[in-house]
């Protein structure tokens, strides 16, 4: 375990990207890709998934704070369809005060078993109440007592406080699995840029950015420089 900055130097040193024992890197044609980037998204998402890819639903969110400054954090993807990527989190949270002032985010996918990264960018929207408690309630007794907890982002006073909060919340979902949380809240990133990163051994990774149309209908895409 490094226990100094030069043995960190170091350690960083003996890592590898992309080591070809554990890595595939498929070959990618942008001039096959289709119109439109969700059908891309699919098919890479599912390929991740058949190469064990872990957690591949995970997702770098970024916003804006209030300071004006970047944030980011690791959230889990709950969909992907005409209407937008969609994660979740508490409104009174501090991604939801920062969504609720600034509607606008980036999500960032990574999948090193293939090379591969996503970045979706575009305005958010909350969904309506029912949409958002169903998604809620589609998911593991685990996922509703976390959210009954509440509280998210707020000063916590000690580890045993959170123990007792959060054993109530199982309780009270195990007791009642329809139970609502009244701030949890189903967000939609409807995105106006879509990039597709595809890394290759030979460091000529294939880049194809898709952006909306100014009419909000189509796509353009484009080939970026690595």
């Amino acid at each position: 375990m490094a226990k100094d900055p030069q043995e960190l130097h170091e350690l960083l040193r003996t890592l590898r990207v992309w080591d070809p024992e554990v890595t595939e890197l498929p070959p990618f044609d942008p001039a096959s890709a289709p119109a439109d980037p969700l059908p891309l998204f699919t098919q890479w998402f599912a390929r991740a998934v058949a190469a064990g890819e872990r957690e591949p639903h995970t997702t770098t969110l970024a916003t804006v704070g209030e300071d004006g400054l970047p944030d980011a954090r690791i959230v889990m993807l709950h969909g992907a369809d005409a209407d937008g990527w969609s994660f979740a989190s508490h409104a009174t949270s501090r991604k939801g005060r920062q969504l609720a002032a600034r509607p606008y985010a980036a999500l960032t996918f990574y999948w090193p078993v293939l090379g591969r990264q996503v970045r979706v960018r575009g305005p958010v929207a909350s969904a309506p109440s029912d949409e958002a408690q169903a998604d809620l309630h589609a998911r593991s007794t685990g996922a509703l007592a976390a959210a009954l907890t509440g509280r998210q982002s707020e000063t916590l006073a000690s580890p045993q406080e959170l123990a007792h909060a959060s054993e109530a919340a199982w309780e009270h979902a195990r007791r009642n699995p329809a139970a609502k949380s009244p701030t949890w809240t189903l967000y939609r990133l409807r995105p106006d840029e879509v990039e597709f990163f595809q890394g290759d051994e030979r460091r000529r990774h294939v880049r194809l950015a898709y952006r909306r149309e100014p009419d909000g209908e189509g796509w353009s895409q484009r080939l970026l420089w690595p």
